[in-house]
């Protein structure tokens, strides 16, 4: 009998786990506007206890949302979507082994325009009562859009109980070269996706963003694009020419790379520090609770051999956890849970604290990296831009790598952000919500924690037989000299695993009347002009790229050549279209003088008629923020013109 009782015992404790989990219930739902009943995608859905967040979803691109392993008993479930009021149902009650139905329906915030800057009333583009009359007359000066007049008063939509202090560094749009005179265009690849998602945040708050916190190229990268598979090298090249949709006179050229994709599998193991700011900055759902819900779902892509490190800063830095094998998830998990916000930010000794960890535990010929968690408000000891830069360049040849997830919003550094993983062998995304959280930890895992090529440099050559003028779309932060494209000792971007980059070159052809000032200069009395070689006379340029592989110090060079009738004249890809679509929108978005003839409606049938599969949605969800910029472009037109 005691041995039958032992043994019974023994068989419940096993099934414990399963008994548990066929005892929780399911929440499901749906969010929608309460105006116009349209679905709200991406809002944030969090299901608390006693004060505390038991867990969260998102909506998906329909507005339903499902939580599921809930304990039964009843909950506080609470809404926020950027731009709408908040709504919280109290006692909402869930039974073990059903679903419960609770939907929402929100009503959009009344915002407050705050006048950051005003310009002199002479110095507007038109005067109030021109704006007036040309409201009544329905027609607008033709030398003046609305994102003109918009512009004409640097504005900032924020809650009312928000005090914004996010800062984005100065972004000094690249303008056209004459090949005469700079015949060389050199950068450094970047495949940081943070200002999409964070332009899309501001979007959908009701709002057009700063200027500096829209970078053309990460909203490029953003996306996926068909490029071929690579065979020996870690990477591949594609190369496309085609007409400008933007200036009919003008040529665009895409160079794009595509990334090796490696199983997981068959991934080296990975020794990752959590290095996770819990300041009190850190306490909104928006912030610790999404990133701590964020981690979980990377915890759960590794594999028992991988282990993981958490290291916290707030008023000071400390140890969490241990190094642990993520046999024991259950471990790291809890470890997360427990975290709360509170203090100020000292971001500085965090990092330093989490350098060390990763080297202590030091895996070789493994992924080595540090993930910061922030909003990137350091406020104590090393916190200026300059000193954070300097502290990452110290350690950056450590063989560990970093990955900055940004997260929240109203005192977001995004500047510090980008500097942390643009020096320190890394790379960066802002998570607005957990959906973008599984496009960064798991869907696109491999690009983000394993990187397959180091240093990664460009450098074009443009033939002025060809080219009387060209200009780099975006990567204005990325620029290098021309003589950095020899030296290894050059830090340059990171390659990640499957990771597709893309470039873009507007290109003025020789012969053609420019509306833009290219730059030249006096002919030299000392120089002599090179002219092209007729063997070179068919060649628009030539690209050539270095590398290092991840373990190495010494860099490859390959190379590539396009000619000026590459062309293909029938129909240009979708690789093409929809990548110069989003380049488009970012322009217009920035109100570049180089955005030519790009309207909303323009960019969004190129856009659609290039969206190809769109399997996971994020081509479908581009398309509605174009709408949703139109009509935020619209609205903040009509206001200027009544005030």
């Amino acid at each position: 009998m005691k041995t039958n009782s032992k043994f019974t015992v023994l068989i419940i404790l096993l099934l414990m786990p399963f008994l548990m989990l066929s005892q929780t219930g399911t929440l499901k739902g749906k969010v929608t506007d309460k105006k116009s009943n349209l679905a709200i995608s991406y809002a944030n859905i969090s299901a608390s206890q006693n004060g505390s967040i038991v867990s969260v979803a998102n909506t998906n691109l329909t507005g339903d949302y499902a939580i599921t392993g809930l304990l039964p008993g009843k909950y506080v479930i609470s809404v926020n979507y950027l731009g709408y009021n908040n709504e919280i149902k109290n006692n909402v009650e869930i039974v073990a082994n059903k679903t419960t139905v609770t939907n929402f329906s929100l009503t959009q915030k009344t915002v407050m325009l705050q006048e950051i800057a005003v310009l002199n009333e002479e110095h507007l583009p038109i005067s109030k009562t021109e704006l007036k009359k040309d409201r009544g007359s329905s027609s607008i000066s033709p030398s003046v859009s609305k994102i003109d007049c918009i512009n004409s008063v640097s504005t900032n939509y924020i809650n009312d109980e928000e005090h914004n202090t996010e800062s984005y560094d100065y972004i000094n749009e690249n303008g056209f070269k004459s090949p005469l005179n700079s015949a060389l265009s050199t950068f450094s690849i970047d495949v940081d996706v943070a200002s999409y998602t964070n332009v899309r945040r501001y979007l959908n708050s009701g709002t057009i963003p700063p200027k500096d916190a829209i970078r053309v190229e990460e909203m490029i990268n953003y996306f996926k694009y068909d490029y071929y598979a690579p065979s020996e090298k870690p990477f591949s090249i594609y190369t496309e020419l085609g007409n400008c949709p933007w200036n009919s006179k003008h040529k665009l050229a895409l160079i794009g790379i595509q990334g090796k994709i490696i199983d997981m599998k068959n991934a080296p193991n990975s020794n990752l520090v959590f290095l996770i700011d819990v300041s009190g900055s850190m306490s909104s759902a928006n912030k610790l609770p999404l990133l701590k819900s964020s981690l979980r779902l990377l915890v759960n892509q590794l594999t028992e051999k991988d282990k993981i490190s958490i290291v916290v800063y707030a008023g000071s830095a400390g140890l969490v956890l241990n190094s642990t094998t993520c046999n024991n998830k259950e471990q790291i998990i809890d470890a997360l849970d427990k975290l709360q916000a509170g203090g100020s930010t000292a971001g500085g000794e965090g990092i330093k604290l989490a350098y060390k960890i990763a080297k202590e535990n030091f895996i070789k010929d493994g992924n080595n990296r540090i993930i910061l968690a922030t909003d990137g408000d350091f406020n104590v000891g090393v916190s200026s831009d300059s000193d954070m830069q300097h502290l990452i360049e110290l350690n950056r040849k450590s063989g560990v790598y970093i990955t900055v997830l940004g997260f929240g919003m109203g005192n977001y550094k995004d500047s510090k952000m980008e500097k942390i993983a643009d020096n320190g062998n890394g790379n960066y995304a802002y998570i607005d919500n957990l959906l973008e959280a599984q496009k960064v930890l798991v869907n696109e895992i491999g690009g983000t924690l394993l990187t397959i090529a180091k240093d990664v440099k460009l450098q074009i050559e443009f033939n002025p037989e060809n080219v009387q003028a060209y200009r780099l779309i975006g990567y204005e932060n990325r620029l290098l000299n021309n003589e950095d494209f020899n030296n290894d000792q050059k830090d340059a971007g990171e390659l990640g695993a499957g990771k597709t980059v893309t470039a873009l070159y507007e290109i003025i052809p020789t012969g053609i009347k420019s509306d833009f000032d290219i730059g030249t200069v006096n002919t030299l009395k000392y120089q002599q002009k090179e002219t092209t070689k007729t063997t070179n006379k068919n060649e628009l340029f030539s690209v050539k790229i270095r590398y290092k592989l991840p373990q190495d110090s010494t860099s490859k060079l390959i190379s590539d050549i396009v000619l000026a009738k590459q062309e293909n004249t029938s129909k240009q890809s979708n690789n093409f279209n929809f990548a110069s679509a989003v380049a488009q929108f970012g322009m217009l978005l920035r109100n570049s003088e180089y955005k030519g003839n790009s309207s909303y409606k323009s960019i969004y049938n190129l856009a659609l008629n290039s969206k190809g599969q769109d399997i996971e949605g994020y081509r479908s969800e581009f398309l509605k923020l174009v709408k949703l910029a139109e009509s935020i472009d619209n609205r903040q037109f009509v206001d200027q013109l009544e005030h």
